[in-house]
């Protein structure tokens, strides 16, 4: 396995922070930081640091390695070095990680004593927001680490869905989906950070009674997102039956017409109402009852990616 390379933006990121192309310029050379030595002034120069003075965030947005796949890196730089430099801020006595951990730790696997790194000198909003950018151009983020990086982002820095959704490249419909995911109980949220339930999984449980059961079945039984959506329907319908037995009034319509407006809810997940006139036309009315089964529905006809 290669190693993972960053990847400069087409365009600057607007609004937030000055985002990954403040990063990397023209590099002049490589210089040496001895042990004990004062961090340098930003720089544009690759430097060589000494693995030991350098440290992890504590609030990095990637939590979860791959012990696999961080060997395989590891493995790599034994042979051919760490090709693309981390980048560090000065910190205390030594340096601190902004982008770049993974290769930081599979260098210390391959014994490594120095390390190539970039210097900047970033504030702590800016710090994050590179990580955030970072991790998320590569897709190294689980969706749960991507969440809990928009929820600090927006607590501690005041940025709104919006700006974060231009910051990343993304909507504001999928940031403000992905933070619903930490709505769901912290076993759930472990599944999804463990791939045992993907997003769609995760999403379609937000809100159902019983989730963690529920979550435990879909995973046991290898159900599809589909079908995890019709097992929250019936275990909410159980919550409250009684006042839907009093909705299901009889109808006009035909067996043929009721048997397609549940199959459509049943796609859908949402309540699908049926009339027709004499003519052959009609109207088809789609019920939802949040913003969020909103969204999903305009995202589902539109053919956007859930």
């Amino acid at each position: 396995m290669s190693e993972e390379n960053l990847t400069k933006p087409a365009r600057r990121p607007q609004g937030l922070g000055r985002g990954l192309s403040a990063l990397l310029g023209d590099v002049a050379r490589e210089e040496p930081v001895a042990a004990n030595a004062a961090p340098p002034p930003s720089t544009k120069a690759i430097q060589s640091i000494e693995v030991a003075l350098i440290q992890p965030h504590p609030e990095q947005p990637r939590r979860h390695f791959d012990d696999g796949a961080l060997q395989e890196l590891a493995d790599s730089i034994a042979k051919r070095g760490v090709i693309q430099p981390i980048i560090v801020r000065p910190h205390g006595g030594g340096f601190q990680i902004v982008a770049g951990e993974r290769r930081w730790r599979a260098a210390q696997r391959a014994q490594l004593h120095r390390i190539p790194a970039i210097v900047r000198d970033f504030d702590e909003a800016e710090t994050l927001e590179i990580a955030l950018i970072e991790n998320i151009q590569r897709e190294d983020l689980n969706p749960i680490e991507e969440a809990e990086a928009y929820r600090k982002l927006i607590a501690e820095f005041h940025h709104s869905q919006e700006a974060l959704g231009r910051l990343v490249g993304k909507s504001r419909s999928h940031v403000a989906n992905l933070m619903r995911l930490l709505e769901l109980p912290a076993p759930v949220q472990q599944q999804v950070i463990e791939q045992r339930l993907s997003m769609g999984h995760a999403r379609a449980l937000i809100g159902a009674p019983d989730c963690e059961s529920l979550a435990r079945t879909v995973e046991t039984k290898g159900l599809s997102v589909r079908d995890t959506e019709q097992l929250v329907r019936r275990a909410k319908k159980g919550d409250d039956a009684q006042p839907r037995r009093r909705e299901a009034a009889p109808k006009d319509n035909d067996a043929d017409i009721a048997a397609l407006e549940q199959h459509l809810a049943d796609i859908l997940g949402v309540k699908v109402d049926i009339s027709y006139g004499n003519g052959g036309g009609g109207i088809l009315s789609l019920h939802y009852s949040t913003l969020d089964q909103l969204d999903m529905l305009c995202q589902r006809l539109s053919g956007e990616r859930i």
